[in-house]
């Protein structure tokens, strides 16, 4: 079974709802049309009903068992207006300004995990990081003891020896510019505990760099080095190795070549 096969099984043993803000963008629903069929998943639409099934219909894309909602038409309009704006009112938000941005999909979808409506929301095909972190952090806000907000992707390469039989997570890709060393180490710890979340397995982390144990002198690699040694200390429970190069990393007989001491 591969990583994704497993994936979808543990989805099916535990259906989750997952909210869709991009509704109108064709990869979306071609994505729905498929997850429908396979079923490892709810799925919750959100945007201009008419304009979502109607891009459905030409495309030939079967979103039948697919819930739509329009932020617009909604019964749980007033409702979700008001929670933002308890939670804004704050940082000077008024209820216009709830108002409007809450017809925005991204806002009422993230909205509707907030409210316990849906478990999830997958954004970020027509939206910037930033309007798809925006709405996330100003209604679900991050877990109390993180200090720094940090993104990470996950790539599954088949029949692939390396990482976890082809899994790599790889963070900070898409946020964080220029973290320092203390940045670098919470990153890593939150990154590692995503990880075990979402593929259920201890993570095996290595901090990258364009140095392994040495082999280049500059205070960008003196970063991953504390880095790692702060890790070690906050986390131990957590398997740690750096700074390496990625070969060294990934490839046993690179990594036991360009770092034998370990």
């Amino acid at each position: 079974m591969t990583f994704i096969e497993e994936i979808k099984e543990k989805a099916r043993r535990d259906i989750k709802r997952i909210v869709l803000p991009e509704a109108t963008d064709i990869r979306t629903l071609e994505a729905v049309d498929k997850i429908c069929k396979e079923e490892f998943c709810e799925i919750i639409l959100v945007g201009n009903e008419q304009e979502i099934l109607r891009l459905a219909n030409e495309k030939k894309l079967d979103i039948s068992k697919a819930k739509i909602i329009d932020p617009e038409n909604s019964a749980k309009f007033k409702e979700y207006v008001n929670n933002f704006y308890e939670l804004r009112k704050h940082k000077g938000m008024t209820i216009e300004e709830a108002e409007k941005l809450m017809l925005d999909p991204v806002y009422y979808a993230t909205m509707m995990v907030k409210m316990g409506e849906g478990d999830g929301v997958v954004s970020g095909a027509t939206h910037s990081t930033a309007d798809t972190l925006r709405p996330a952090l100003q209604i679900i806000k991050t877990k109390p003891d993180v200090k720094i907000v940090s993104t990470f992707s996950i790539i599954v390469v088949p029949d692939c020896e390396y990482g976890d039989n082809g899994v790599f997570l790889f963070s900070d890709s898409g946020l964080n510019q220029n973290p320092n060393c203390e940045e670098l180490a919470e990153i890593a710890i939150s990154s590692a505990d995503s990880y075990k979340a979402l593929i259920g397995k201890e993570p095996i982390v290595a901090m990258l760099s364009y140095s392994t144990y040495g082999s280049a002198k500059a205070p960008e690699v003196d970063k991953m080095v504390e880095a790692t040694k702060l890790v070690q200390e906050k986390r131990p429970d957590i398997l740690i190795d750096g700074e390496l190069q990625l070969d060294a990393a990934i490839v046993p007989s690179v990594g036991l070549s360009k770092a034998p001491r370990k």
